[in-house]
């Protein structure tokens, strides 16, 4: 799968915006991501399993809060991430 990678992490994939990444599931998705870029993980889910809330995943196009998603080979996955400061 294709997985876009936002601006703010781009320090964990070495400035690769696009990775290959492979998983059955959301939550499958990112542990492969894990082991290819480790500590890109815990930038995205909390210590209690869930989608931290400054990041948005998109499959397809489709938003999904679940990490139990379905995935299919050749999904298209964006993930987002919120800025905030002032």
């Amino acid at each position: 799968m294709d997985v876009h990678i936002p601006t703010p992490l781009l320090s964990y994939t070495h400035g690769q915006s696009e990775v290959a990444a492979v998983g059955a599931t959301v939550a499958a998705l990112l542990d492969d991501l894990d082991r290819s870029f480790p500590g890109l993980r815990y930038r995205m889910i909390d210590e209690q399993g869930r989608i931290r809330p400054h990041i948005r995943v998109f499959v397809n196009g489709t938003q999904t809060f679940e990490l139990a998603f379905p995935l299919q080979p050749d999904d298209r996955i964006q993930i987002l991430q919120a800025l905030s400061g002032g």
